[in-house]
């Protein structure tokens, strides 16, 4: 599964010049992603329009510890978890 759609990508693009243009610009999160077999979920609101490989948002380890930063997209479809599952899509995020 495409972890993120063509529809999906250009929203978080848009969002991602947005964001260079206006300091206080504050979206709401375009995707949800998370590990079925663990506990970690990235909620994303955008992609940096100068590197599209890095997407900004909450990101939870399942730590305690949420954040708020940029990941990596294509570190995200290689990582699995403990039982060797791939990150996912919240379809009906």
């Amino acid at each position: 599964m495409n972890l993120i759609t063509e529809t999906l990508r250009a929203q978080l693009l848009v969002n991602g010049r947005q964001s260079l243009d206006n300091d206080d610009f504050d979206p709401p999160p375009v995707v949800k992603l998370f590990m079925p077999d663990a506990d970690a979920t990235w909620l994303l609101t955008e992609i940096d329009p100068h590197d599209h490989d890095h997407a900004f948002g909450l990101c939870d380890l399942g730590q305690g510890f949420p954040e708020l930063g940029y990941v990596s997209l294509a570190e995200l479809q290689s990582v699995r978890g403990r039982f060797g599952l791939p990150v996912e899509r919240d379809l009906h995020f």
